[in-house]
């Protein structure tokens, strides 16, 4: 763990945590998905392995462009439905929703949550702090994910970006989250592993605690989108949490 900041860093009263890449790791999950869908693909369209991964990063862009900032821009369905017709074969409903459906089974399937997590939900809700998820994508998906985790009943409150029109890091989320916890916003940590989204996010309008979680692939943010601490394994919040609490 690396404090990065000059002021003092106290207890919250709240908590709020990203989903992706926060409570799990993202990339083997979705590379195992994805690569489940190739294999169905290849089987059912008759397509070139490439051929399909080039049109379905090609397909993922242009949904992203076309939708901008928001939940739907997220969306697998739109991107395996966008990859079949770009591939000439029109609209195919049926398959794009198998697509889809083997995509998010498989991707469940392959997730696992950081050690200590649950520990230290555990410990926040033991010692009366309160917990939100701030999310991007939609709500049923990540609705889907938390109680796959078996954390449902760990957060107070879930914020994702269909619901609030907008991803992070615009302020909409965040105040949404803030308007459902009724707490101050100085009072508040963030907890997520993207520098722009989460750090930026949450320091930029709302002078929240900013922690970044740093695993592989993630690099602390710097500038605007330094966070106030960084750190490797939940452990390390459990003791910051203890510490502080022992200081009140």
């Amino acid at each position: 763990m690396k404090i990065l900041t000059e002021e003092k860093i106290t207890k919250p009263k709240a908590v709020i945590f990203d989903t992706d890449n926060t409570l799990y790791p993202y990339k083997p999950a979705h590379e195992a998905a994805l690569k489940e869908v190739v294999v169905k693909a290849q089987n059912l369209l008759k397509v070139d392995k490439e051929d399909f991964l080039e049109t379905f990063e090609n397909s993922r862009k242009k949904i992203k462009s076309q939708l901008g900032n928001t939940a739907a821009s997220h969306s697998r369905l739109l991107y395996f439905q966008k990859t079949i017709e770009q591939l000439g074969m029109g609209t195919r409903i049926f398959l794009t929703l198998d697509l889809e459906q083997t995509y998010w089974r498989t991707f469940l399937a392959n997730t696992r949550l950081f050690d200590h997590v649950k520990e230290f939900l555990q410990l926040l809700k033991g010692q009366g702090v309160k917990t939100a998820n701030i999310t991007d994508l939609t709500a049923q998906i990540q609705f889907r994910k938390i109680v796959f985790f078996g954390l449902d009943e760990f957060f107070d409150y879930v914020v994702t970006s269909e619901e609030a029109g907008k991803d992070k890091p615009s302020r909409k989320p965040f105040d949404l989250a803030l308007e459902k916890l009724q707490v101050e916003q100085e009072k508040v940590w963030m907890i997520g592993d993207s520098a722009e989204n989460d750090i930026y996010g949450a320091k930029k309008n709302f002078n929240m605690t900013t922690i970044q979680k740093i695993h592989q692939g993630v690099i602390i943010g710097q500038g605007e989108f330094e966070p106030d601490i960084s750190f490797n394994h939940y452990l390390e919040l459990e003791n910051l949490i203890t510490k502080l609490k022992k200081n009140d």
